[in-house]
């Protein structure tokens, strides 16, 4: 898997961000692109803002026991797979917005460094590895921007 630590990895995720089009349409799924968007930056704002609810104890057991492996392995994730509630999107975004944010995070993300994530509390995993830092972000954008062909 490729280190969203790294700067080359961080300018072509960047680059292929700026292949999309507010237009630009999702090859399966049910997310416009302004909301892929959105989605995406929800991992970044569960590091970064406290703007989430964390899950409360009975809940994080089942998050850490039957999906951790899942969001922070190597393992590609499926079309269609299931998302947690928090990450389902269903209102309109702005597509310049949404995108500006996750190119801010990307860098500020990069920026840090892998050192500062290693061992760092997630907000739904306990603590992670910087390599499952590394799989939960570069993974899911690696997905959601395949899945609008870019």
């Amino acid at each position: 898997m490729k280190n969203i630590f790294e700067k080359t990895v961080v300018t072509e995720i960047e680059n292929r961000i700026n292949q999309l089009q507010p237009v630009s349409t999702a090859k399966w799924g049910k997310m416009n692109v302004s909301q892929m968007l959105a989605h995406c930056n929800i991992t970044y704002e569960m590091v970064f803002e406290d703007k989430h609810p964390k899950p409360k104890a009975i809940q994080k057991w089942l998050l850490k026991t039957f999906v951790k492996k899942v969001v922070v392995g190597d393992k590609p994730y499926t079309k269609n797979g299931r998302t947690a509630p928090v990450f389902v999107i269903t209102t309109n975004k702005n597509f310049k917005l949404e995108k500006d944010r996750l190119i801010a995070h990307l860098q500020k993300t990069a920026s840090l460094g892998a050192s500062f994530f290693d061992g760092k509390e997630s907000h739904s995993f306990g603590q992670l590895t910087q390599e499952e830092w590394n799989n939960m972000f570069y993974k899911h954008l690696e997905h959601h921007l395949t899945q609008f062909g870019v």
